[in-house]
C-alpha cells in the first residue's frame, strides 16, 4: 500500500472537461452509437421531403385542369416519407437506449466503488446524505445530457443546415438570412441567459444536498432525538435549509420566466417576417401557394424543436452542474492505495509485529506513539486501554498507518507492501459499535462469508450464541433488522457481529470491546466462545474492562497513546503499576454495584 495526497479535483471543471471524462463510457458502445447516428440522419432526410411532397400536392390540386386526378405518386411519396420518418426515428431510439443505461450503469458502478476505496477520514468527513444525492442526480443528469444530445440538439441541428440549404436553393436569399438570423438569435439568447441561471442551479443543488444531508442524519438518529424531545429543533433545522433552498429555486424560476418570454418573442419575429415575405412573393407571382406551404411547414419544423431546444439546452447545462458534482467523488485521490507489485498475504499462521508504530489521522491528534511489540502466530494478547479513542481507531483502519513512523508487520512483510483486499481478507473485526444492514438477520451474518451455506450460518449463530433468539423470532433468520439495527438491541447487534466474523474464519482476529454490550452471564459464555474461536489464531483484544482480559498471553497497558506497562495479569498486578490500579478501581466498582 502507499499513502497518497488526499483532496478533490479541481472545482472549475469545465463542460467540455465533464464531457471527455464521460466518453470513454460511450465508446463502449460505439457500434450502437454508429448506428443511432445514422437511424438519426435517414430520419430527418425523411422528415425533410415530407414539407417537398407535400408542395407537389397542393400545387398539383391547385391547378383547375388536374382537379379530377388524384396525384398518386405525391400522396404516396408524402406517406412513406412520413412513415420512414417515424419509424428511424424509434429505432434510434431502442438501438441508443442500451448506450444511456449501460453508460448510467458503469459510472455508479465505478463511483460507487471508489467511494469504498477511500479512506475512514473521507468517510467521518463527509455527509452520506449529500453524497447519495449527488449520485443519483449525476446519473440521472448522465441519461438526461445522452438521451437530449442524440434525439434533440444534433436531429434539429441537422434539419437547420439541410431547410437552409433548400431554402437557398429555390427561394430569395432573404428567407434563408430571415430563418438563419432568427434561429442564430435565439440561440445566442439562450446560451447568455442559461449561462446566466447556471448559478442559481449550482446554488440549489448545494443547498438541496444540505438539506438532504441534515434529514438523513436526524433519521439515522431518531432515538437520540426522541431521547431529548428535539423533534421541533431538527425539524427547525431542516426547515432553515429548506428556507435557503426555497429562495434560490425562486430566483431561478423567475429568470426561467424572463427567458421563456425572450424565446418566445425572437420566435413570433421570426414567423412573421418569413410570413410577409412569402406573401409578397405570392402576391408579385414569384410563389405558388404549394410554395407558401413548404415554406411554412419547413418554418413550423424548425421552430417547433427549436423552441424545445431552449429548455433542452438549459437541462443539459443543469445535467452538467450535477454530473460535474458526481464526477468530483471519482476524482477525490485514495489516501491509501496498493504500492507497486504489492503481493498478496497468504497464511494461516501469522505473526503480527508493531515496529516503532506511530499512527495517527491528523497531525494534532496522534493516536499512538512508539508501540513496539509483537504478537506471535496462534497467540492471545490484549490491549488494556483507559480510554478506548485511543484505540479504536486502529481497530477501525489497520492499514492506515503513516510511512515516518514505523511500521506493522505480518511475518515479517510490511503491510504496505501488501494489497488490502488480502489483508483485510485476513483480518477478523469485531467492534464495540456494531452497525448492521438493514436487512435480515441472516443476510448481516451471511455477510462475513458470501455463498456460505445456511447451515454455515446457523453454526456461527450458535458459536456467537444467538441462534437461540433468532429462532425464537416469529420470521427467524428472515426478521428485518432495521435502519443500522435499530430493532435489535446492543447486546443483539453485537452477537451478530460476532456470528458474522466467526463465519468468515480470519487468521488474524481483533476484537475491540466485543462483549461490552451483553449482561454478565451471555459475557461470560460468548468469552468461552471467544477463548475457543481464537486458539490458534493471532487474537488482539482491546479491552477497558480488565476481567475479559485476565486470561490473555500477554497484557499491553496503553496510556496517552504510548505502552506502558506488559506482561500477564499476575505479573502486572504484581508491578503494583498502573494497571494495578485500573484493577482495584474496577473490582471497587463493580462491588459497589453489587451491593
Amino acid at each position: 500500500m502507499r499513502i497518497t495526497h488526499s483532496g478533490p479535483a479541481p472545482s472549475g471543471r469545465h463542460d467540455w472537461q465533464t464531457i471527455k471524462t464521460l466518453l470513454p463510457y460511450l465508446w463502449a458502445f460505439k457500434w450502437r452509437v454508429t448506428l443511432a447516428l445514422a437511424c438519426m440522419v435517414l430520419a430527418k432526410v425523411a422528415a425533410v421531403t415530407v414539407p417537398l411532397y407535400l408542395k407537389d400536392i397542393v400545387d398539383q390540386l391547385s391547378v383547375p385542369a388536374t382537379l379530377l386526378a388524384i396525384p398518386v405518386l405525391a400522396l404516396t411519396g408524402y406517406g412513406v416519407a412520413r412513415l420512414l420518418s417515424g419509424v428511424l426515428g424509434e429505432l434510434r431510439d431502442a438501438v441508443f437506449a442500451r448506450v444511456i443505461q449501460g453508460a448510467v450503469r458503469s459510472v455508479a458502478r465505478n463511483v460507487f466503488r471508489h467511494l469504498f476505496k477511500l479512506s475512514l477520514r473521507f468517510h467521518l468527513e463527509r455527509h452520506t446524505g449529500g453524497m447519495s444525492r449527488d449520485i443519483e442526480r449525476g446519473t440521472k443528469g448522465i441519461g438526461f445530457l445522452l438521451n437530449f444530445t442524440v434525439f434533440n440538439i444534433l436531429p434539429t441541428l441537422l434539419e437547420i443546415g439541410m431547410v437552409t440549404a433548400i431554402l437557398l436553393h429555390r427561394y430569395s436569399w432573404e428567407f434563408a438570412v430571415v430563418t438563419v438570423g432568427t434561429i442564430a438569435l435565439y440561440i445566442v439568447f439562450t446560451l447568455l441567459v442559461t449561462e446566466w441561471r447556471t448559478v442559481y442551479r449550482r446554488t440549489m443543488n448545494d443547498l438541496d444536498s444540505k438539506a438532504n444531508s441534515k434529514a438523513i442524519d436526524a433519521l439515522l438518529n431518531y432515538e437520540t432525538v426522541k431521547y431529548f424531545n428535539n423533534e421541533e429543533y431538527e425539524s427547525r433545522r431542516y426547515d432553515r435549509n429548506l428556507e435557503a433552498w426555497e429562495a434560490s429555486a425562486i430566483k431561478n424560476q423567475v429568470s426561467l420566466s424572463l427567458l421563456n418570454a425572450g424565446q418566445a418573442a425572437i420566435i413570433a419575429i421570426g414567423v412573421t417576417l418569413v410570413m410577409v415575405l412569402a406573401a409578397r412573393d405570392v402576391v408579385e407571382h414569384r410563389m405558388t401557394v404549394g410554395d407558401v406551404v413548404l415554406v411554412a411547414t419547413f418554418i413550423t419544423q424548425l421552430y417547433a424543436p427549436l423552441n424545445f431546444l431552449g429548455f433542452v439546452y438549459r437541462e443539459i447545462k443543469h445535467s452538467l452542474a450535477d454530473i460535474e458534482r458526481m464526477f468530483k467523488l471519482l476524482g477525490v485521490n485514495l489516501e491509501v492505495a496498493d504500492a507497486p507489485g504489492a503481493k498478496s498475504l497468504d497464511t494461516r499462521a501469522a505473526t503480527v509485529r508493531f515496529d516503532h508504530v506511530g499512527f495517527a489521522y491528523e497531525s494534532k491528534r496522534q493516536i499512538l506513539h512508539d508501540v513496539d511489540f509483537t504478537i506471535p502466530a496462534g497467540r492471545r494478547w490484549r490491549w488494556s486501554v483507559p480510554a478506548r479513542r485511543q484505540i479504536h481507531a486502529v481497530a477501525a483502519d489497520v492499514p492506515l498507518l503513516r510511512r515516518d513512523v514505523g511500521a506493522v508487520r505480518i511475518n515479517g512483510e510490511d503491510i504496505r507492501s501488501l494489497t488490502q483486499d488480502s489483508l483485510r481478507a485476513h483480518i477478523g473485526i469485531v467492534p464495540q459499535d456494531t452497525v448492521l444492514f438493514n436487512d435480515t438477520v441472516y443476510y448481516n451474518i451471511a455477510y462475513g462469508k458470501p455463498g456460505a451455506t445456511r447451515e454455515e450460518v446457523m453454526d456461527a449463530a450458535r458459536s456467537a450464541h444467538i441462534h437461540d433468539f433468532v429462532s425464537s423470532l416469529p420470521d427467524g433468520y428472515d426478521t428485518m433488522v432495521g435502519e443500522r439495527g435499530l430493532k435489535l438491541s446492543g447486546g443483539e447487534k453485537q452477537r451478530v457481529a460476532i456470528a458474522r466474523t466467526i463465519l468468515k474464519n480470519p487468521p488474524i482476529l481483533i476484537f475491540d470491546e466485543a462483549t461490552s454490550a451483553l449482561d454478565s452471564r451471555t459475557e461470560k459464555a460468548i468469552q468461552r466462545e471467544l477463548t475457543a474461536i481464537s486458539a490458534n489464531r493471532t487474537t488482539l483484544i482491546i479491552a477497558h474492562r480488565l476481567s475479559t482480559i485476565v486470561d490473555a498471553d500477554r497484557i499491553l497497558v496503553l496510556d496517552a497513546g504510548r505502552v506502558v506497562e506488559q506482561g500477564r495479569h499476575r505479573e502486572l498486578l504484581a508491578q503494583n503499576g498502573r494497571y494495578a490500579e485500573m484493577w482495584r478501581l474496577q473490582q471497587e466498582s463493580e462491588a459497589v454495584a453489587e451491593e
